[in-house]
């Protein structure tokens, strides 16, 4: 049993809606590799380490969430980034990156499988600057004192998250983005959210919590956008019966 690569980029295509969403990176079948697939390797980011794992796993293919030609990076393929290809092509992988996509999805998306890890409940979303839909707004069940909150997160993502307290207010209202969002927080305050949680921190964030009068998290880019790549993974594995294991490079990031 297997699947083409060909087929495999058209099917993940087809189920993220890639083709209307503007990325900061090419989605889909980033390095072509052997035509027929039967095991995935799924994992947060197209780095060495990765790669070499891969290698030794026997995968015919890898699966991230971020993979490489960003916008505004250099172009040429030399130094680490010569090093990532140059393995994946000698050793004929094939690497499917999915970024923004994978942020949006409504089943498979990084976004919605944070909230059932945390055991969030959403009800809506709310736009970036460009108008994509990629801020959650949740609630509670029952309002939860902050610092139980932040140590629910902590031991459901294995990472003490940076908290930034801003209210002595009960949280039950939430708004979360995955990654590097720290600077939807503006928005997060305008929706009401007693409480925003995203994966990076900069430093103007904690002023903006401050006079924003809203309590911040930063849960961790990598431990937040875990999980995305492991539900598609799964799917993907189980529809095309192929094999399929997720490998976790960790990052405190």
């Amino acid at each position: 049993m297997g699947v083409s690569n060909t087929q495999l980029e058209v099917f993940i295509n087809d189920l993220l809606d890639v083709s209307s969403i503007s990325d900061y990176a090419p989605s889909g079948l980033q390095i072509e590799g052997k035509p027929q697939i039967k095991k995935i390797i799924a994992g947060v980011t197209a780095s060495k380490n990765l790669i070499d794992k891969a290698i030794e796993s026997s995968a015919d293919a890898i699966l991230v969430h971020h993979g490489y030609f960003w916008k505004g990076e250099d172009q040429r393929i030399i130094g680490i980034k010569k090093k990532r290809i140059e393995a994946l092509i000698k050793n004929d992988i094939n690497l499917y990156s999915y970024h923004l996509p994978l942020d949006l999805h409504m089943k498979y998306g990084n976004n919605i499988q944070l909230a059932e890890v945390l055991g969030w409940q959403w009800y809506d979303c709310f736009p970036d600057e460009k108008g994509l839909p990629i801020g959650f707004l949740g609630k509670l069940e029952s309002s939860e004192e902050f610092n139980l909150f932040c140590e629910n997160i902590a031991l459901k993502l294995d990472r003490k998250p940076l908290v930034v307290k801003a209210h002595d207010k009960p949280v039950q209202s939430i708004a979360w983005c995955t990654g590097g969002a720290q600077d939807l927080i503006e928005r997060a305050a305008a929706v009401g959210a007693d409480v925003y949680i995203t994966g990076e921190v900069s430093e103007r964030t904690v002023h903006l919590a401050r006079e924003l009068g809203i309590n911040f998290v930063s849960a961790g880019h990598h431990a937040t956008e875990r999980y995305g790549v492991q539900a598609l993974g799964k799917f993907l594995a189980d529809h095309f019966s192929i094999e399929y294991e997720y490998i976790e490079v960790p990052n405190p990031v």
